[in-house]
């Protein structure tokens, strides 16, 4: 089986240190399947913690991170 492929997102201020994840982590976490959106009911559950602690990081990451804090939208990763 093959491995998922690791992203690299460069730092965006100085002193910062890039940030690596697998992609398509969140997917498998909330059991959808690759290439389908993420429903907003798994997005809300993977936050609150109901679909265990590592989904909810990954979930946080995406909000914050993915997404773009404050609304910003990010690189489709």
């Amino acid at each position: 089986m093959p491995r998922p492929a690791t992203v690299t997102i460069d730092a965006r201020k100085k002193g910062q240190k890039p940030l690596k994840f697998k992609k398509g982590g969140l997917h498998k976490s909330t059991k959808t399947k690759k290439g389908k959106k993420i429903s907003g009911k798994k997005h809300e559950e993977a936050k609150e913690g109901k679909l265990g602690p590592k989904a909810k990081k990954q979930e946080n990451f995406y909000e914050n991170v993915l997404k773009g804090h404050g609304g910003k939208k990010s690189k489709k990763y």
